[in-house]
């Protein structure tokens, strides 16, 4: 029983991506199905606010997790994000062909052909949202040094941001909390800024790395061999899919899904790291790094909220992630999202965090370059 409780609770996002793909072909008032589950979702994260659990291991010390189950799931959820972005599509070319609507039945289910402006509006958000969810398989494959890798890159080229997977791995895991580490957010930035700043930097270093490497190689850098052109290849399909459905309307259709996708990436990476510092060369350190782990953002994000623990044993099963007593937010992802789309109240909120930080888990450097931020006219 406790095997299937452990494993089980780290399906609610495979679940919701399945009611969201069936909202969108149901279609009529069940295409916003996704953004009222994202509604709901902030509503229990903020509810379960103060429930932390630690991980579940046997008297032997072995994990309930079942890893070929867990991996099983994740590498389902790229045709799932797929199927998503495909029924869009279809939603997209009913639209621009002026399709009537009209009440039919496939397979014994019940939908609505045509959509009306309104819906097609509630499509386009719930698929955004959803397709941006993809980011946590894309993240936790990301270290799967085998097929695991590959997969990541196609789950996050449906976003068009393939380049996360390398510049993730090989970028922020060595460079987080310093300057270096673009996906790390120094204190006064908001999420905004972050999430261009964050998008473009990580697809620079991406492209650096593989100008370096075929330069060593004396390789042309247009040619396959190219891992930051091969990435943004991966993402012509959706490209294609969307401008075959509806022209420009697919385009913009697209482009608003992979801005809410991407956004919600940075958004993640923006609340992992926020105003934390790390001396250059210095060790990771659980202290380096946000913990938001109460029980519905752990369970829903597969313990991605676990980043102390992630950071210094960053190969580790998402399911054997623990409690390392990192700094800690004190509510989960979805009620700290709501805070960060509103700065002046998010960074009011981190303030006393960030003190505390300085004060109590700071070295003498860390504290000295935190103080730079602090007083901008010191220098």
């Amino acid at each position: 029983m406790k095997t299937f409780y452990v494993n089980a609770r780290y399906l609610i996002v495979p679940v919701m991506t399945i009611a969201t793909i069936l909202g969108l072909f149901i279609g009529n008032i069940f295409v916003w199905v996704g953004v009222i589950l994202f509604g709901l979702n902030t509503i229990v994260d903020t509810l379960t606010k103060g429930i932390h659990l630690r991980a579940d291991f046997d008297n032997d010390g072995k994990s309930f997790g079942i890893k070929k189950l867990q991996y099983s799931v994740m590498y389902f959820m790229l045709p799932a994000f797929i199927t998503l972005q495909i029924i869009l599509a279809w939603r997209l070319y009913q639209y621009t062909s002026y399709i009537p609507i009209e009440n039919l039945t496939f397979l014994g289910i019940s939908y609505q052909n045509g959509i009306t402006s309104f819906n097609l509006i509630g499509s386009v958000l719930s698929a955004g949202l959803w397709a941006g969810l993809g980011i946590i398989y894309g993240h936790e494959l990301s270290h799967n040094r085998k097929e695991g890798f590959l997969v990541s890159r196609l789950i996050m080229a449906l976003s068009g941001a393939s380049h996360f997977t390398y510049a993730h791995v090989y970028n922020h895991h060595l460079d987080l909390g310093h300057e270096d580490d673009p996906a790390t957010a120094p204190r006064g930035r908001n999420v905004y800024s972050h999430a261009w700043l964050s998008h473009a930097g990580q697809s620079q270093y991406s492209y650096d790395l593989e100008r370096s490497k075929l330069k060593r190689q004396k390789k042309s850098f247009f040619s396959l061999s190219n891992k930051w052109i091969v990435g943004y290849l991966y993402s012509l399909p959706s490209i294609f899919l969307f401008v075959w459905a509806g022209g420009v309307v697919g385009v913009l259709a697209l482009i608003v899904v992979w801005v809410i996708s991407n956004f919600l990436l940075e958004a993640l990476n923006f609340m992992g790291h926020y105003g934390l510092i790390r001396e250059k060369g210095k060790p990771v350190e659980h202290r380096h790094s946000w913990d938001n782990d109460n029980l519905f953002t752990s369970w829903f994000f597969i313990e991605i909220g676990r980043q102390g623990d992630h950071h210094v044993r960053g190969e580790t099963y998402f399911w054997e992630l623990d409690d390392v007593d990192a700094p800690n937010y004190g509510i989960g992802y979805f009620s700290l999202f709501v805070l960060t789309l509103i700065p002046v109240l998010f960074r009011k909120y981190t303030q006393n965090l960030l003190d505390d930080w300085d004060n109590n888990k700071a070295t003498e450097v860390e504290r000295k370059i935190a103080n730079q931020f602090n007083n901008p006219s010191i220098t």
